[in-house]
């Protein structure tokens, strides 16, 4: 078993680790709870009532956060021509097509996430071994391979996250940092969560939410009433 700092054990006591908490109040607590130099960045994990082995279970999407992840993604474009000086004006960080490509060949990754043109995907595809096993492979079902590149970015911006099942049946995603007030990571847990709900799968049976907890970075995490999103 782990053993925790001074730090940690003096948090973990404002945590009831068997209880369950209204949203609002399991946040205010893992703010409380957070002790760490940094901002650290508050997250969310949900058990669902889902088989990860079951391709008709599968849970995957995205979901834009009202108040963002306190966290500037910074967004790579492949994209040529028009559709590349549309992503330059969203606010893309890196915009181009066989330039970019041969960059990430060569080791560079100073970005978040990629955004890719379909007519790029072909070219972009090449990169597959080095884009995904760092989770950075464009995908349609993520809005990341789109000819509407200005509203990928966009979004991207303003917060957008994807969540997808593991291996152990659940999610994990941020909803923003520790600094973020406790009313803001509620919305965000709150819009977390009804995405999960609209992205139900019709094979899952019984209980859908089976447990959902949030805590920070460095710091215990406090378990959520699931009946409040039924």
């Amino acid at each position: 078993m782990a053993k925790h700092g001074k730090k940690y054990v003096e948090a973990a006591k404002l945590i009831d680790s068997e209880a369950t908490y209204e949203p609002l109040e399991a946040v205010e607590l893992v703010k409380k709870a957070a002790t760490a130099k940094f901002d650290e960045t508050v997250e969310a994990a949900v058990r669902l009532g889902v088989d990860p082995r079951k391709q008709d279970q599968a849970v995957r999407g995205v979901v834009v956060l009202p108040h963002g992840t306190g966290k500037t993604q910074r967004v790579l474009v492949f994209a040529k021509g028009d559709k590349a000086k549309e992503a330059e004006a969203a606010g893309a960080d890196f915009v181009g097509d066989q330039d970019m490509i041969n960059k990430i060949q060569q080791g560079w990754f100073e970005f978040d996430v990629c955004v890719a043109t379909p007519d790029m995907m072909s070219e972009v595809g090449k990169l597959g071994r080095l884009l995904g096993g760092k989770g950075l492979m464009p995908n349609p079902k993520a809005g990341t391979v789109t000819f509407d590149v200005a509203k990928a970015v966009q979004e991207i911006k303003a917060g957008k996250i994807e969540y997808r099942l593991d291996k152990a049946g659940q999610i994990h995603a941020p909803i923003g940092k520790v600094s973020f007030d406790a009313a803001q990571l509620n919305e965000n847990l709150k819009a977390l969560i009804d995405a999960l709900n609209r992205a139900k799968p019709a094979a899952a049976k019984g209980v859908y939410l089976k447990g959902i907890a949030v805590s920070s970075t460095m710091g215990p995490s406090a378990r959520v009433n699931t009946t409040t999103y039924k």
